[in-house]
Parts: structure tokens; C-alpha cells; sequence
């Protein structure tokens, strides 16, 4: 072997020493053909010839016994490793997808709660609607803030006003300031006023003093004695009556105090 074969030999020795084939020096145009052969082969066969062109000089890629592409050649001995590949790439493939799936799920699972907290809520709301609509159907004599006294209904208010806007107040709500009809309303009245403190009635002498006149112009029955003693004394222009103590007293009418709404129950009709 020439000193330039030796060189090139030497050179292609390091395939096989890498494990992808060895240097088989050659005939042919002038002895420069050569065999790169594949790691494994034992030479049992030998099918596939390629000659390649680097540089001017010509080679020979043999293959011995390992499947190669239609187009066979050195890549054949990559065959193996880039079937691998491509099954490693589609794993990656598939696990990402996987992934993208799961992450779609749980960017949608707080907007579910949402909603179904949203639908709790109209669900709950309903049911309230439904609930208010079946108690306003209830048989009620009096409004919720009323009481309920022997067929009428009596409003105690929680602020105080002179008795000109207290007999505004009661009128405002379909009422009178109250008027006394009985001694059993009459007791009723005196003690729920005695815990509460002054409160008015409707009863006054504006028009004509000593003539007392309830709000609707009825005139004060002289069989009623509820008055404290002394009283009514008429001092400093007391023209208007209130609940104070355990009887009846005149006050000033722009004085502010409490103040009792009556009113008639209303009657319920089933249907």
C-alpha cells in the first residue's frame, strides 16, 4: 500500500473506532476505492454499494446485513437510532397533549364554581319570592309593626313629634291619631304609653277651650274620668291630651312625643 493509502486509511480508522464502521481500502481508478463498512456486520451480505464523491476521490459505503432506506448508504446505519427518536418524539407529543388537557380542565373548573354558586343563589332567591308571596297570603289583621288590640290596630311610634305632625303621621298611614273607646283600651293604652313615657292622643280644646273634641269631632264623653288630678288646668295654653303617668294630662300642642296610630283590622278573604 502506497503511503497515500496508508494516510487515508488512517484517516477513516477512527469510524471504527467510533463504532459507526470500518475502512476497507479498495480497487478501482487508479486503487483509490474503498468499503466503509457498518459496526455488526459480519459479511454474510453485501447488497448496497455507494459511491460518493469528496474531494475528487471516490469511496464506497457497503452494507452488511442491516436494513437501509430505499436509498441505502451510511444513513442506514442511523436506521435504528432515528426510529427511536421518532418514538420518543411522539411520546413527548402525546404527554404534551395530555397536559394541554388537564390544563384546559383546571382553568375551567373556577368559572363551574361561579356558576354554580350564581345558580344557588337564583335558586335560593326563588325560593324566597315564592316563600314572601305565600305569607302575604297569610290572614294578617294588622301590619307587622302594629299591634293587635280587641278588633283594631294600634301603631307605637319610636319617635317624637308635635301633636299637629302626629296626627299627620297617622293619616299618612290610612289611621288616626288614636281615639278611646273603652276603659279596657283605655287601661291598654295608659299602661303601653306609662312604659314608653308622654304620649299623645287624639283629643284636644283648640277650637273651643274646655270643649274637648276627639280628631274625628266626636266629643270627649263625660262618663270618661282619666284624668290626673288637677287636670286638665288649661296652664300656658295646654290645648292638646296625653298619656303621662297613670292618667290623662293637657300639654302644649308643639311640644314633641311619642304618638298612637288605631286603625280598623283589615278583613281577610279566603279564596
Amino acid at each position: 500500500m502506497s503511503d497515500f493509502k496508508e494516510a487515508r486509511a488512517q484517516q477513516l480508522d477512527p469510524l471504527g473506532e467510533a463504532g459507526l464502521g470500518h475502512w476497507e481500502p479498495g480497487g478501482g481508478l487508479g486503487g483509490q476505492l474503498g468499503v466503509l463498512s457498518c459496526p455488526g456486520s459480519d459479511g454474510r451480505s453485501a447488497h448496497t454499494e455507494e459511491e460518493l464523491m469528496a474531494s475528487g476521490t471516490r469511496y464506497s459505503v457497503r452494507d452488511y446485513g442491516f436494513p437501509l432506506p430505499s436509498r441505502g448508504g451510511f444513513a442506514g446505519c442511523l436506521s435504528s437510532n432515528y426510529f427511536l427518536l421518532m418514538l420518543q418524539l411522539l411520546s413527548l407529543t402525546i404527554l404534551a397533549g395530555l397536559l394541554m388537557a388537564v390544563l384546559v380542565q383546571v382553568s375551567k373548573a373556577p368559572g363551574s364554581q361561579e356558576q354554580e354558586q350564581e345558580l344557588s343563589k337564583q335558586k335560593v332567591y326563588q325560593e324566597l319570592t315564592q316563600l314572601k308571596a305565600g305569607v302575604d297570603r297569610l290572614c294578617r289583621p294588622c301590619p307587622w309593626d302594629w299591634t293587635f288590640f280587641q278588633g283594631n290596630c294600634y301603631f307605637f311610634s319610636k319617635s317624637q313629634r308635635n301633636w299637629h305632625d302626629s296626627v299627620t303621621a297617622c293619616q299618612e298611614e290610612g289611621a288616626q291619631l288614636v281615639i278611646i273607646k273603652s276603659a279596657e283600651e283605655q287601661s291598654f293604652l295608659q299602661q303601653t304609653s306609662k312604659n314608653k313615657g308622654s304620649t299623645w292622643m287624639g283629643l284636644s280644646d283648640q277650637n273651643q277651650e274646655a270643649t274637648w273634641h276627639w280628631v274625628d269631632g266626636s266629643p270627649l264623653s263625660r262618663s270618661f274620668k282619666y284624668w290626673n288630678p288637677g287636670e286638665p288646668n288649661n296652664v300656658g295654653e295646654e290645648d292638646c291630651a296625653e298619656f303621662t303617668g297613670d292618667g290623662w294630662n293637657d300639654a302644649k300642642c308643639d311640644t314633641e312625643k311619642f304618638w298612637v296610630c288605631k286603625n280598623s283590622t283589615a278583613s281577610c278573604s279566603h279564596t
